[in-house]
């Protein structure tokens, strides 16, 4: 048992020590948002003897840094918890969201458009106040830039909150985590002296990537007649494909040896089958996939816990919390340009079955839109510039994946799609970033409508193919041509770049509350109105 508790400790399950009575009195107690939650010792927020949720991350680093072991350090800790706790094992936290006033701030950070639109910056940032950063999607098929007076960080997997110490970052159940990369970004985190330990933890109900997910999606990826999706061929799709078909592997399994090596010889005897029969792929060794995979799970096991427990837990604390997306709304399983999308909940709503954190406590959502508009990989891009202007947005804006280097499309900014992510996520903020890129532009144009059949509409079509009837109706906007790099306050901004933030706001609805001008963290112009509502430092 871990030292979060067993099953019944989360009101999953009755406990002997209720007693009918009890529990029928629980049962009539009208709670705001959800019922009773039973808790374990270790996790009980209003017991004196017991850890913060930041007191908490700092004893797991201790307890990293003193011991040779880490994996051992940390069950040797569940074990002493454990028998701490004997005679007050569970106690009762009632209704978490009954201390609203008192709970801490939340942000949704989406990708307004088909993703790479910088959302990694606003995170960093945001986490000037907010102290905890949740990733509740995606895989390490998204990468987030950072520079920090000049020093590039690309994060893959692990949530943009890492690079301050004071924040503590997790990665949700709802991504999908291949133990490899993520141990290998973590080990290149510590060699560019970014603390990690006790500032990083995993969802124990989060999917895991296993190399027969990569050895599937890259024979279905170049089938004869398939069409091409364009993906990283990361094994994304196919984990996700097991994980809603039931058979796919947790982090919690992940740690239970004897499981893993169950799941592994069969998973392997019947994808070795599949992909020798479809794609005439090499079997996988099931044995060498278990020694490494056991291997990889020793050096995990510390990252480990519940999540979900962890985050309710710290905004009934009053601790804020960001949650953090991956690609974009147009990238979205439903409601993007379905197939060529990805294969999470890539959406705000994505953000609480991600997490387990209720929809009930998400404050605000910000949405993040570049200045212009680009997307990688096939698919619908009804403003793509293919010619000369295209290649020179693509190389103003350095327009290349953070993860694999592919040059991205570009086009003009597409409203009828930005106000279509503002439905479809309740955005109330927008991020505008790289408005640097279109300094030295004197017009710019701005697709306003579509007209389809003659006839001007704002609807997105539900078929991929339905993109290609649609003629962009275009507004032009005067440029400012003069650097904007410099700029670090809103009044500052030459008068036609302000012109277009506010036409920007009238089009969509959503206000404008901060502005990128730049790659670096100081780079950024910050709205008092957008700073007074999310309770921001204004300066570092």
């Amino acid at each position: 048992m871990s030292a979060f508790g067993s099953g019944a400790a989360y009101g999953l399950g009755r406990h002997p020590s209720i007693s009918k009575r009890g529990r029928h009195q629980q049962r009539n107690v009208r709670l705001l948002v959800h019922r009773r939650i039973l808790y374990s010792g270790t996790y009980t927020p209003r017991s004196a003897d017991h850890l913060s949720v930041f007191q908490y991350a700092r004893s797991r680093r201790n307890l990293c840094v003193h011991t040779k072991s880490r994996a051992s350090a940390f069950w040797l800790a569940e074990r002493r918890s454990q028998g701490r706790n004997q005679g007050r094992k569970f106690q009762t936290e009632s209704e978490l969201n009954q201390t609203r006033g008192k709970r801490g701030r939340t942000a949704v950070i989406v990708g307004a458009q088909w993703g790479d639109e910088g959302k990694g910056k606003i995170v960093d940032v945001l986490t000037r106040t907010f102290r905890m950063v949740a990733r509740y999607a995606g895989g390490h098929n998204a990468g987030h830039t950072v520079i920090i007076n000049g020093k590039k960080f690309i994060l893959q997997l692990v949530p943009g909150g890492i690079l301050r110490p004071e924040c503590v970052s997790v990665i949700g159940n709802g991504v999908v985590l291949d133990p490899m990369a993520f141990l290998k970004e973590v080990a290149s985190l510590g060699d560019a002296g970014v603390k990690v330990d006790g500032n990083l933890f995993v969802s124990n109900r989060a999917q895991v990537i296993l190399p027969y997910h990569r050895m599937m999606e890259l024979g279905s990826e170049n089938a004869p007649g398939r069409v091409k999706i364009g993906t990283t061929s990361r094994g994304i799709g196919p984990a996700y494909e097991d994980k809603m078909g039931r058979r796919g592997l947790r982090v919690a399994d992940l740690l239970d040896r004897e499981l893993l090596r169950t799941h592994i010889e069969n998973a392997c005897h019947e994808k070795n089958m599949i992909a020798h029969a479809l794609f005439n792929s090499d079997p996988l060794d099931a044995d060498k996939m278990f020694a490494e995979y056991a291997a990889a799970a020793e050096k995990i096991g510390p990252f480990v816990c519940d999540t979900a427990v962890l985050l309710n837990r710290a905004l009934a604390e009053g601790k804020s919390i960001v949650f953090e997306g991956a690609q974009g709304t147009m990238l979205d399983i439903d409601h993007g340009t379905y197939p060529f999308v990805t294969s999470s909940s890539a959406t705000s709503g994505g953000a609480a079955t991600g997490t387990g954190v209720p929809p009930t406590s998400i404050d605000t959502v910000i949405g993040i839109t570049k200045a212009y508009c680009t997307r990688v990989g096939g698919g619908p891009f009804p403003t793509e510039l293919l010619g000369v202007e295209g290649e020179d947005l693509r190389k103003r804006g350095n327009e290349f994946g953070a993860v694999t280097g592919r040059p991205r499309r570009t086009g003009w900014l597409d409203l009828p799609q930005l106000r279509y992510a503002g439905m479809i996520n309740g955005i109330s903020w927008l991020v505008v970033t790289k408005l640097d890129v279109l300094d030295h532009l004197t017009e710019i144009p701005v697709c306003v409508g579509y007209r389809i059949g003659g006839k001007v509409t704002d609807a997105m079509p539900p078929q991929a193919s339905g993109y290609e009837k649609i003629e962009c109706v275009y507004s032009k906007m005067p440029g400012w041509a003069t650097p904007t790099n410099r700029v670090r306050t809103y009044d500052e901004l030459p008068t036609a770049a302000r012109e277009y933030l506010t036409f920007i706001e009238r089009e969509t609805g959503a206000r404008v509350g901060m502005i990128s001008t730049g790659p670096d963290r100081e780079e950024t112009i910050l709205v008092d109105e957008f700073v007074a509502e999310l309770g921001l430092e204004s300066t570092e």
